[in-house]
């Protein structure tokens, strides 16, 4: 057990190592496209997007996540998982100029995961009832890989010829760990995550369009009742509430990059009424819609 944390504890430090070197806000490598490495030297204020399946773990300073109402905090030691497209609002909880927060996030490939499915011969399961995120804690095994990738960003002739292959072992890890009936979910074209999924695309791709939950029912290939109890299982919201967490976060987006007026922008994502629309945009994101584009943008400017 002593030996077990000795090289946790030498794995994770060589992890802060990489992260500090090759890490900044937001930084992709275009060298390991599914890969992020982050760095934050003070604490932020939430943010809100859309997320996408894949995996995350901070090494130092602690990230907060809320869903619906619900709150996951991740800190060293553990890791986040999050299988859907989720409208997710996240925050730097603990970073310091002299500690700043250093996190790692790695795309979930549904195509890898249906591969390694196969070719273990894993039989057909049936999947537990679950929301589409949680927080588990970090084993070694899992680790060892997510070090060995990273390090990759040292040795770029590697890449071609390992990066892959690293990203399989760590894909196996967390089907085979704590919440791997939950990722094994993302490999199961007929698991109910993946039926959720198809109804949360088609909603973020005609989300001006109004909704009819049978349609959606229909997409998913459920029961209207089983829809209804599935969708709100995975995403903590209804699909209405979806649809709108949905709207409003384009409309921010595109607040802040356009100079369109807010009637023009609620009318885009599907308000016919501009006063319900900055009554609920206010709602959400505490501003009215008139303000907060100005606000973003001098952000960007300064």
């Amino acid at each position: 057990m002593r030996e077990n944390t000795h090289l946790m504890d030498e794995l994770r430090d060589e992890l802060r190592e990489l992260i500090l070197r090759h890490a900044a806000p937001y930084a992709a490598r275009p060298t390991l496209p599914n890969l992020v490495l982050s760095s934050y030297t003070m604490p932020t204020q939430p943010v809100l997007y859309m997320s996408e399946p894949a995996l995350a773990l901070v090494v130092q300073g602690s990230k907060q996540l809320v869903l619906g109402e619900h709150v996951f905090r991740y800190s060293p030691g553990q890791y986040l998982i999050y299988l859907v497209d989720l409208p997710l609002s996240s925050n730097v909880i603990e970073a310091s100029e002299e500690e700043p927060l250093l996190g790692i996030g790695l795309a979930l490939k549904p195509e890898l995961i249906a591969s390694l499915l196969l070719e273990s011969n894993a039989a057909p399961e049936k999947f537990p009832e679950q929301r589409g995120i949680a927080v588990s804690d970090l084993s070694g095994d899992l680790l060892d890989p997510v070090v060995r990738l990273v390090r990759l960003l040292d040795r770029p002739d590697d890449i071609p010829v390992l990066a892959q292959s690293i990203e399989r072992e760590i894909l196996w890890r967390l089907m085979n760990g704590e919440q791997g009936a939950m990722v094994r979910q993302l490999g199961r074209s007929d698991s109910r995550t993946m039926q959720i999924s198809r109804a949360i695309k088609w909603i973020r791709s005609h989300y001006a369009e109004p909704i009819l939950i049978e349609d959606l029912a229909s997409i998913a290939g459920m029961s209207m009742t089983s829809f209804h109890r599935h969708f709100l299982a995975v995403t903590s919201l209804s699909p209405m509430q979806f649809q709108k967490q949905v709207r409003l976060q384009i409309a921010r987006s595109l607040l802040v990059s356009s100079h369109r007026g807010v009637a023009e922008v609620g009318h885009a994502v599907g308000y016919d009424s501009p006063s319900q629309f900055s009554r609920e945009y206010r709602r959400f994101f505490g501003r009215p819609p008139s303000g907060d584009g100005e606000v973003f943008r001098g952000r960007q400017d300064n």
